[in-house]
């Protein structure tokens, strides 16, 4: 029988992550006590909130501590159960770690349908990615028929649900993303109506030729010179969320802050941030409301696998190179 497998924190990164940064170990777990259930990990979501946990910086959650298991959303089987919320054999998602066996507290977990879409599916397109698309553009950005959307880091697992969701609302949807062959998928693909590669230079008169109008939303994944340039074309009235801020997390120097955020006031213009966790008793209904446009072809989503949970440090700074293409999951 393989050994269980757990990486773990061993330092807190000064700029990316490297080998030093984690440990792996073989930890024998236990059984699970009451109200408990023991899972067969068999797969991890990388997600670039991932980077704030392992930092020692006031969040919205705790960093995780030095020498744990490394938080991660992951799905996994039921082997033993002593609740009965599950049964053995059932397929559940919730935060499993980065792990191969893990016990935890049935409560936190919710049942997954493999019949319905594949594990990782749950992981993007109908899981936490998803939904804080769904909530996102939805709650914070209302997008109104014929408005212009944008979306940085398009072609990724948040970027490329909130572009279709605007177009399912009848608006014009500009991406950005990183390079030619992302470009044309969000375009041909998932159905924006312009995609701006930002490696290709001139930012500003990219964005200018793209959105005529100006921008309405803009949805921010990335922060830093991506933020600062769709502030300097908002609309008036303009919404713009905050979701993240990919470019700026490994930095080594501070936050890179817009230097034109008074293009808030002149265009009257609202930014805003959000946890989709906030959202979480009407997550069934979005997750109905997605699928309904999953099986009427308005809604397509795309994951990246990577093989064996020994190659997470390597895949979890695919989150901040660009290497992955959809949303990244590890098939432990």
């Amino acid at each position: 029988m393989t050994q269980p497998v757990q990486i773990r924190l061993a330092r807190r990164p000064e700029g990316p992550a490297d080998a030093s940064t984690w440990s792996i170990t073989h930890d024998e777990g236990r059984a699970p006590g009451e109200g408990e259930i023991r899972l067969a990990v068999t797969h991890i979501s990388l997600d670039p909130a991932m980077r704030g946990w392992i930092s020692d910086a006031r969040s919205y959650m705790p960093p995780v501590g030095i020498g744990d298991v490394m938080r991660a959303i992951g799905i996994g089987e039921v082997t033993a159960t002593a609740s009965d919320r599950f049964r053995i054999g059932d397929m559940v998602m919730g935060l499993t770690g980065v792990q191969t066996d893990a016990t935890v507290l049935a409560r936190d977990f919710n049942r997954i349908e493999p019949s319905l879409a594949p594990p990782e599916t749950f992981l993007g397109g109908l899981g936490m990615p998803g939904l804080t698309a769904y909530f996102g553009l939805l709650d914070l950005g209302k997008p109104e028929p014929g408005q212009t959307v944008v979306v940085s880091a398009a072609a990724g697992a948040v970027g490329g649900v909130v572009g279709q969701i605007a177009k399912i609302k009848g608006c014009r949807v500009v991406g950005l993303a990183g390079g030619p062959d992302k470009c044309r998928y969000v375009v041909e693909e998932l159905g924006f109506d312009a995609c701006i590669d930002y490696r290709a230079g001139a930012l500003h008169e990219q964005l200018k030729a793209a959105c005529p109008d100006r921008i309405d939303v803009y949805f921010d994944n990335v922060g830093g010179e991506i933020l600062e340039a769709c502030l300097g074309l908002l609309a008036q009235r303009a919404r713009v969320v905050i979701c993240g801020a990919i470019s700026q997390y490994n930095s080594t120097e501070g936050m890179r802050g817009p230097a034109n955020y008074m293009s808030l006031l002149v265009n009257r213009a609202r930014m805003e941030g959000f946890m989709v966790f906030d959202y979480q008793k009407q997550f069934p209904a979005a997750v109905m409301e997605m699928a309904g446009w999953v099986a009427a072809g308005k809604l397509r989503f795309r994951e990246h696998v990577v093989e064996g949970i020994e190659c997470f440090p390597t895949a979890f700074n695919m989150l901040f190179t660009g290497q992955n293409f959809g949303k990244l999951v590890i098939r432990v």
